[in-house]
């Protein structure tokens, strides 16, 4: 089974630095799936701060219960050894206006997923949507 779902819709940037979270959305420990990938599309217009994916294992979350999530573009680095392994960061940060349309991979058993948006001083989110 495979579900879309709206981390965020549309939010414009009004003044001075924001924050906004987006509602928790269930992920794919809530529906029983059990690969654990969930696929996250963030599209942007002249965006310039910071957005971190948040997960929580818990059915019923509090403040405490949610963790930044490991999100994966899909590029891979090789050191001299020839060991191949992952690029993944915790946070996307952009200090100069940001335009696109991208995707990362995020994958866990975690029950509930959210946005979270700081240092947000302009442009738009388009949206931030999951696929699990």
């Amino acid at each position: 089974m495979s579900d879309t779902v709206a981390l965020l819709t549309t939010s414009v940037h009004t003044a001075g630095t924001q924050t906004l979270q987006g509602e928790k959305v269930k992920g794919d420990a809530y529906v029983g799936q059990t690969d654990g990938l969930h696929t996250i599309v963030v599209h942007l217009n002249d965006f310039i701060g910071k957005i971190v994916i948040q997960g929580s294992l818990e059915t019923t979350p509090g403040d405490n219960d949610w963790f930044d999530v490991q999100l994966s573009d899909g590029e891979f680095a090789v050191d001299v050894s020839g060991k191949v392994t992952s690029i993944s960061v915790e946070s996307l940060v952009y200090s100069t206006a940001e335009t696109s349309r991208k995707a990362y991979n995020a994958i866990g058993n975690f029950v509930w997923l959210r946005a979270n948006i700081t240092d947000w001083t302009a442009g738009i989110i388009t949206s931030i949507e999951m696929n699990h």
